[in-house]
């Protein structure tokens, strides 16, 4: 460490291994409670008999908290503690009381992969190429995830359970971690714990829980012993009233108390090592709840997450103004400030390019004004949204208006309430908002949290809202350009323009992506505006393939019409050196083009669609306009049953098992 500022200056590598809105207010959590024992508060389960550390700390390395992170999967704000009357969290409600609940809290995804991606980079994950689910993309030299810099400042940090990062880890990031893309259920300290030190080393550790994780939730139609009354289960106004939903609401608040009762184990240990007065504890979620529109979706119900901080009062000075033992916060906060934020308390200045901002510790920033927050590609099925938030409402913008929100995702089906719902709606017994998740979007849409719970008053079109609409219009595209958003290329563009180099550098380089031009071309394709033929057929015509890609994006959004009137434009897309431009041109044509122009995108789509001889993103882009095209594609059965499903040149995480989904899905469709 160098004297100075009292930060700590990165001095070279250390050896070693690599409102939910807050929902309805609780009276009970509001109370303050002005005298309860620490072993009262933080009395549950008995402690795992591991090997005991002895917790003597040099004068200077007791300048520096521990921190202690219990991170559950998939739950939304739907902790008793939070506001969920329906919860039995009776842990967290007492570890809440010694800390402060946060009600406004965003991930910056509403699936795991970039949502933990963004967590542990603090940079937005439509920056580095790593919005799509199990992507990979490299990260530029020099760069660290932000365990990484804690180890430099001499930290011992441990991440027991998944990781599932979209960009390649450094090495050096974790002394001890647990990694990969799923997890046991069972508890191993082996695989993480602070416990494993050198004696007196300050810790950031790291707990996972798989036990809330969505796949958990599947078992609800097979669980007889369910706990929590399924008729007492708050059902939100976009979801129809099944025993399928209320069963499946039912489980996920028996893991919440199941969960509540495995993380408290970690606070016991905690207190049996003398360590609770020299830890910060963190309470959170990856992202939303596990449940159809809730999780995959980008609204406040599938971003808003869980946080509980507690400062001890050895280090209560370096809380924020807003932090109330047993109280809440309003304050804005996504879970991608928690990299910078973590720096801070460890007095290390966060990297100039995190977008994420400290909210506490030395080098906090101001309050945010808004959050934001994406979905990309969900597994198989490609999408493109863009959602901002401020404390009252919430901002959608749709770039695929044309795709219907619940696209099948063939690992989603298994949740037992999403087919029950989709079958209604195809026989036609269900009313509006229960229908929407089924039907093409909007382009824009606009929330009142404070009157809308479920988000589903669309107030885009509301003239007393237009001064709010035409704010967070503002907002979202000083955004989008300032975070240089390349997931408004293709996902197989973002690889070919980056080769060589990384994403973020190919985004922030104004010759490979101009990001105004695309940004200003996507917006007009997604908007639905009428009478702009001459506008998409010279972006079609466009130097750059992403800006003619929203060209052509733009006429398959309008449909038949526009199709007929640039019918030249896109015969000549099919041949353009690009791609994804002449599959957004083969799917327009296919669709609603004439005998002709159908058979021409048949054969130039089928021929897009093998990973082998192209690329997996390439082929998953295919496959998806083949199933666009419904049972215009009949004729392709057999083809596509014998595509090669695998592609040796794609990262492994996008290799094999979703354009296999597509394959299979696409065998028993046509």
């Amino acid at each position: 460490m160098h004297a100075g500022d009292g930060a700590w200056q990165y001095i070279g590598t250390r050896t070693g291994a690599s409102a939910w809105r807050g929902g309805r207010e609780n009276r009970y959590m509001r109370q303050t409670l002005n005298s309860v024992s620490r072993r009262a508060l933080l009395q549950g389960s008995a402690a795992a008999a591991l090997p005991f550390v002895a917790a003597t700390q040099s004068a200077a390395q007791q300048d520096r908290p521990n921190f202690l992170w219990l991170t559950w999967e998939d739950i939304g704000p739907h902790l008793h503690c939070c506001g969920d009357d329906y919860s039995t969290t009776p842990n967290m409600d007492r570890l809440a009381r010694r800390g402060c609940v946060y009600d406004n809290v965003w991930a910056s995804a509403p699936v795991c992969a970039p949502a933990r991606t963004a967590i542990i980079t603090g940079v937005c994950p439509t920056s580095t190429g790593a919005e799509h689910m199990r992507s990979m993309s490299p990260m530029p030299s020099g760069w660290k995830m932000f365990p990484g810099y804690l180890r430099e400042a001499g930290y011992y940090c441990t991440n027991n359970g998944k990781e599932d990062y979209n960009l390649e880890k450094p090495a050096g990031t974790w002394d001890v971690t647990a990694g990969g893309t799923g997890g046991s259920l069972e508890f191993n300290p082996a695989l993480g714990h602070w416990r494993n030190r050198k004696g007196g080393q300050p810790f950031f550790a790291v707990f996972n829980d798989l036990t809330t994780h969505e796949s958990q939730v599947f078992r609800s139609a097979s669980n007889q012993k369910l706990v929590h009354d399924p008729a007492k289960a708050w059902l939100a106004d976009f979801q129809p009233d099944t025993a399928e939903m209320r069963r499946d609401w039912a489980q996920y608040h028996d893991l919440l108390s199941t969960e509540d009762t495995r993380q408290q184990a970690r606070l016991d240990e905690l207190e049996k090592d003398g360590l609770l007065d020299n830890t910060i504890i963190m309470v959170t979620s990856d992202h939303g709840c596990g449940v159809a529109r809730y999780k995959r979706m980008p609204y406040d119900s599938g971003l808003h997450v869980p946080l509980i901080v507690v400062f001890p009062d050895k280090y209560r000075h370096l809380a924020p103004k807003d932090y109330t033992p047993g109280g809440h916060s309003d304050r804005l906060i996504g879970t991608i400030d928690l990299a910078p934020t973590l720096l801070s308390l460890a007095g290390i200045k966060s990297p100039d390019f995190y977008h994420g901002r400290a909210f506490a510790g030395q080098y906090q920033a101001a309050p945010r004004e808004y959050l934001h927050g994406m979905r990309g590609r969900m597994d198989e099925r490609y999408d493109l949204m863009r959602s901002t938030r401020d404390k009252r409402y919430v901002y959608i913008r749709n770039y695929n208006p044309h795709k219907i929100y619940g696209q099948h995702v063939q690992f989603a089906w298994n949740l037992p309430s999403t087919p029950v719902w989709e079958r209604l709606y195809k026989d036609g017994k269900l009313n509006a908002p229960q229908t929407y998740f089924w039907e093409t979007k909007p382009s824009e849409e606009l929330y009142d949290l404070q009157t809308d719970r479920s988000e589903v008053k669309n107030l885009a079109n509301s003239s007393p809202h237009k001064t709010i609409l035409e704010r967070f219009r503002k907002e979202h595209h000083e955004y989008e350009v300032a975070v240089k958003d390349v997931g408004l290329l293709p996902e197989g563009e973002i690889h070919a323009r980056a080769a060589g180099s990384t994403p973020y550098e190919m985004g922030h380089d104004p010759k490979k992506f101009p990001v105004e031009r695309i940004l200003a071309a996507a917006d007009l394709a997604a908007s639905r505006q009428p009478g702009v033929t001459t506008q998409l057929e010279a972006a079609m015509q466009d130097s750059d393939s992403g800006v003619r890609y929203w060209g052509v994006m733009g006429v398959l959004i309008r449909g038949e019409e526009e199709v007929r009137r640039t019918r030249a434009g896109l015969q000549k897309a099919l041949t353009d050196v690009s791609p994804h431009v002449r599959i957004a041109a083969g799917e327009a044509l296919g669709r609603y083009g004439s005998e002709q122009d159908l058979k021409a995108a048949l054969n130039l789509l089928i021929g897009l669609a093998d990973s082998e001889k192209n690329n997996s993103y390439i082929a998953i882009h295919a496959l998806n306009a083949i199933d666009a095209l419904g049972k215009k594609a009949s004729t392709l059965k057999q083809q596509v049953a014998e595509l090669a499903t695998v592609d040796k040149k794609s990262p492994a995480r996008v290799n094999g098992e979703y354009t296999t989904n597509l394959v299979n899905w696409l065998k028993a469709m046509l």
